[in-house]
């Protein structure tokens, strides 16, 4: 089936199975066929960050716009409808994401609503903006192209601000016929409990370690387990983590706070400062974790391949240091993405978590 080596998706599509979808996925998607007798009009898809949601959603749509679906459910590659999917061109398909989403997806053709909202010197919006909700009204209420469905794709829903939720939920509360809403969080949590009750929830599960390390090792990543363990068996975040540019800068964060006694914080910090902020931060939040849960349930879960150093730490420092020290990651991970100083932010990180055993 050739439909999704001509998909121009995420790059981790060439290395999912025949049929459009990745091997963890296979049970779920013969329990989402069991919904195509009685469609409901929103979808929300939701689990770990890195599983392949959204690939698994997309697939979905197109299987829905497909004008010859297979007895699996999934598309049949060879049709007008899959043709068009395939490009993004479908007229009776529509994406909604944030702008900031655009560069990721910058092989796709554009969608109109959101190019408009681009201006000369400015950022790109992180949120779904209340005019893309409001632009699907000329796509609703038009008839489809060849009297089947109309598909909304809209990822991440955590995305949604205040103004854009309520848009949507108007929509959700009245849906056009004809009209079906795939929603995709990693949040389901920050979701308003009004559009959570008014989509059918489809929980995708956490891939098992087996399957999503082998994955990995088919795909050339060597040490697949460690990396597996170090995005918390997101088998999509290792394999971005292992082939990224920041591998080098996150193994120079991880030997620094394996031993904060030695080097200077400052000197550290001075080398990573053009590194992602939000990884580092994430990076010590999992370092942290484990401490924490070494201390006090004798586990570690994201730097198995690290116990060592981790049994070490956990001895000098107590566990409600360390929960406030979590506690001051989770705040500082809010502001990673608009600090005033890239150095001086990871500065104060690491001479705060030096401070944990300085007594």
């Amino acid at each position: 089936m050739s439909w999704t080596a001509s998909s121009p998706r995420c790059k981790a599509s060439s290395r999912m199975d025949g049929d459009g979808i990745f091997p963890w996925q296979q049970q779920d998607w013969q329990r989402l066929q069991q919904m195509r007798a009685r469609l409901p009009h929103a979808i929300l898809f939701h689990g770990c960050e890195g599983t392949g949601k959204r690939a698994f959603a997309e697939r979905f749509a197109a299987a829905l716009l497909c004008e010859q679906p297979e007895e699996s459910g999934h598309a049949c590659g060879r049709c007008d409808s899959c043709g068009w999917f395939a490009q993004y061109g479908h007229p009776d398909y529509r994406r909604v994401r944030p702008d900031v989403l655009d560069d990721e997806d910058n092989a796709e053709e554009g969608e109109g609503d959101d190019a408009k909202s681009k201006k000369a010197g400015k950022a790109p919006s992180k949120d779904i903006r209340i005019e893309q909700v409001r632009g699907l009204a000329g796509f609703m209420n038009v008839s489809t192209h060849r009297s089947g469905l109309r598909v909304v794709l809209l990822y991440p829903a955590e995305a949604l601000n205040a103004a854009s939720a309520n848009a949507l939920l108007k929509t959700l509360e009245e849906p056009p016929p004809g009209t079906v809403f795939l929603l995709v969080t990693h949040r389901i949590d920050r979701l308003l409990p009004t559009i959570l009750s008014r989509c059918r929830q489809f929980a995708l599960a956490m891939p098992d370690r087996a399957t999503a390390a082998g994955w990995l090792a088919a795909q050339g990543v060597a040490n697949p387990e460690q990396w597996l363990a170090g995005q918390g068996g997101a088998p999509l975040a290792a394999l971005a983590a292992a082939g990224g540019e920041s591998a080098a800068e996150r193994d120079e964060l991880l030997a620094h706070l394996a031993n904060p006694g030695r080097g200077n914080a400052l000197i550290v910090a001075e080398r990573l400062q053009k590194a992602p902020l939000a990884m580092l931060v994430a990076c010590q939040q999992r370092w942290l974790y484990d401490l924490l849960s070494l201390k006090l349930a004798g586990r570690v879960r994201y730097f198995p391949h690290l116990q060592k150093q981790l049994s070490g730490l956990a001895g000098r420092v107590d566990a409600d240091s360390l929960q406030q020290a979590l506690r001051d990651a989770n705040r500082r991970r809010a502001i990673a993405d608009h600090p005033l100083s890239a150095r001086l932010f990871i500065e104060e990180m690491l001479l705060a978590y030096a401070s944990l055993f300085s007594h």
